[in-house]
């Protein structure tokens, strides 16, 4: 491969990091931002006023062919996922709720493997196995302090966004990048509407903190984020996209780190080593060499 291509995909995967590096803040914004115990206002105010303004922004509606298969996305890489999201974020440490995605280039992997039918790589999949202990060790840890209904909801969370973006890449038209992830945000959000409506505890009121933390998560954990993940998976990998994901619980650890004073050592600190380790491992066995 020229250096200058080798140049172009190393940027394009730096970009299209800043996603997972995005959503590892989603954690403590939720606990130190947000009011407590509303998963599902939290995700609608979320999306929505994200999918609002790209879909205005980007002027382009689909075909009607291309319905159905928006709507099915915005359900799993959206609607279901986020509910799902910060169900865990309230229920989990923020690393480790994010570190349970590690299972996503795995069910990645073989997911392709039963429809594609193409067998993985042998280093990615040893990689992906790495990435999958790493997650075990930091659930292990005698530090550690989960949640059942938390893990559940991360894991199907996980399986939600792995499927999402399996589709997104195959299902990906000549829409407008703007428009394709608008899109699916905006229909998200009108799904999840009456279910914030009907299920979470009403916003009597809502605190300047409160407005700062779900516009951040609106604006730059979900608009810039999902335009730049979109970007990514039309160009990369699907598995190399999904290893990507793991960055999320490295940020999330870093950021409850520096700033809520927790600790990662022992067990727990093998175990993120080998999160990471795993990430780029990935990375460095799909790109082409040639």
């Amino acid at each position: 491969m020229k250096s200058s291509s080798l140049l172009s995909i190393s940027l394009l995967i730096l970009v299209t990091a800043i996603a997972p590096a995005l959503w590892g803040t989603t954690y403590i914004v939720t606990t130190e931002l947000l009011p407590a115990d509303r998963p599902f206002i939290a995700a609608f105010l979320r999306l929505f006023p994200a999918g609002l303004l790209l879909v205005l922004f980007s002027r382009h509606l689909p075909k009607s062919s291309e319905w159905p298969r928006i709507i099915i996305l915005s359900i799993l890489n959206f609607a279901i996922f986020h509910v799902l999201l910060f169900v865990a974020a309230y229920r989990l440490p923020g690393g480790l709720a994010a570190v349970v995605g590690a299972i996503q280039p795995l069910l990645m992997m073989v997911l392709i493997w039963l429809v594609d039918d193409r067998k993985p790589a042998q280093l990615a999949l040893f990689a992906s196995v790495i990435g999958v202990f790493g997650m075990a060790a930091l659930l292990l840890s005698p530090n550690s302090h989960w949640d059942l209904i938390g893990i559940i909801a991360a894991t199907v969370g996980a399986m939600l966004m792995t499927s999402g973006v399996f589709l997104a890449r195959r299902w990906r038209t000549d829409m407008p990048l703007l428009a394709f992830t608008g899109w699916q945000l905006l229909i998200a959000g009108f799904l999840l509407a009456p279910l914030a409506w009907l299920i979470d505890p009403p916003l009597l009121t809502l605190t300047t903190k409160n407005l700062l933390g779900y516009g951040y998560l609106s604006l730059f954990g979900t608009t810039l984020a999902y335009v730049l993940w979109f970007n990514g998976i039309s160009k990369l990998s699907p598995v190399a996209v999904s290893s990507l994901g793991l960055l999320s619980p490295i940020s999330a650890v870093i950021i409850g780190w520096v700033a809520l004073g927790q600790s990662i050592t022992g067990t727990a600190l093998i175990g993120l080593i080998a999160v990471l380790a795993s990430i780029l491992i990935v990375q460095w066995a799909l790109v082409p060499k040639k």
